[in-house]
């Protein structure tokens, strides 16, 4: 099969899908690879090592299989076709135009944020999480300076000085890692989620935090934040709303908001997508961060991981028609969105009020 590397056009958009080291293992298997010139630039893999992998310079999008991270942009909306299939991540969720070009071009489009195993786990999406998690904490502390438009609170506080205190929605990946990071930082720290399932672990490694379960008194905790960090892991599906206008409100003017979700929609009612190039807004007096590519911030180590993670199922779809390769890795099987014109995942149909249509239904 040929298989396509795209260059990235998303604002702030450094990462590939993958570094020469990947394309080497694919042309080792028999698969043809042709790379967008410049694919690599933004993570500092230059096109020579492409070529020296065993790789072409071309046109990405004559390839049967396409690699790129990000969703289409309105400029590629015309680019995939039938027969064609596009893995990266897609989040359709709260973008209905973006569902209606993927659906009108009759291809395929796995999505890297619900490939999933039985266990629940998301393997492809976890490293992004884990960066965008830490990331998370180092950017709410700098969004707290004033001349960010913040409060002026230094986060691990000063002998004789109070630390600043980080609430956490989520205990998964995201809320894990800036668990890490604050309390590294020496922040005051609370965690929410809705059970308590992963407490223990947590609370083992970082017995001083506050824990949580529920978001009933999430609306007394935001009255103490300088930083909360939205960690909802909603794969597939809109992100639930867990903050309002008047919890925003009721908060210390010049707190941040990082809301991490927001390529699924973001859990605050204020939340709106922002660019690594102007990555904030302020509404209701706190400054919100809502930048859905935050991994792209650290494109090299991004990219590394999300090789490491996405090269299985890569050959596995390179090798295979899409029907045999979900046999041979079922947990593509979540992955796989939309197919031929049908919405062909259960939650995406359902928040997006379209037909659902079971894969195994569908020509491979």
């Amino acid at each position: 099969m040929r298989v396509g590397l795209a260059r990235e056009i998303k604002d702030g958009e450094f990462r590939v899908a993958l570094t020469p080291e990947g394309v080497r293992a694919m042309t080792a298997r028999g698969c043809v690879l042709v790379v967008q010139p410049g694919a690599g630039a933004g993570a500092g893999f230059a096109d020579a090592g492409y070529v020296a992998s065993g790789a072409a310079l071309g046109d990405p999008w004559d390839c049967d299989l396409l690699l790129k991270v990000k969703e289409l942009q309105p400029r590629e909306y015309g680019l995939p076709r039938r027969g064609q299939i596009v893995f990266g991540f897609q989040h359709f969720a709260p973008e209905p135009d973006l569902l209606a070009a993927a659906l009108a071009s009759e291809a395929t489009f796995v999505a890297f944020e619900t490939v999933g195993q039985a266990d629940g786990s998301l393997p492809i999406l976890a490293p992004m999480s884990a960066i965008a998690g830490r990331l998370a904490v180092q950017i709410g502390a700098w969004c707290l300076q004033k001349q960010a438009g913040g409060s002026g609170v230094l986060l691990p506080g000063l002998e004789g000085v109070a630390p600043g205190c980080v609430t956490i929605v989520g205990a998964g990946n995201v809320g894990a890692n800036a668990l890490a990071v604050a309390c590294g930082l020496g922040a005051r720290v609370q965690v929410f989620a809705k059970t308590t399932r992963r407490f223990a672990a947590l609370r083992a490694r970082h017995p001083g935090a506050a824990y949580h379960a529920g978001v009933e008194t999430l609306p007394d905790a935001l009255k103490q934040s300088d930083v909360v960090i939205a960690g909802v892991l909603t794969p597939g599906q809109l992100s639930p709303k867990l903050i309002s206008r008047p919890m925003l409100r009721a908060m210390r003017p010049g707190s941040v908001l990082v809301d991490v979700g927001i390529d699924q929609g973001g859990i605050a009612e204020t939340s709106r997508a922002t660019s690594h190039s102007e990555p904030t807004f302020v509404d209701e007096g706190i400054v919100h961060y809502c930048v859905p590519n935050m991994p792209a911030a650290c494109a090299r180590t991004a990219s590394l991981a999300l090789e490491r993670a996405v090269l299985p199922y890569a050959l596995a779809l390179a090798e295979r028609t899409l029907q045999q390769a979900v046999g041979q890795r079922p947990e593509l099987a979540d992955g796989v969105q939309v197919h031929r014109g049908e919405v062909t995942h259960a939650h995406l149909a359902r928040d997006t009020r379209r037909n659902h249509v079971a894969l195994a239904t569908l020509p491979g």
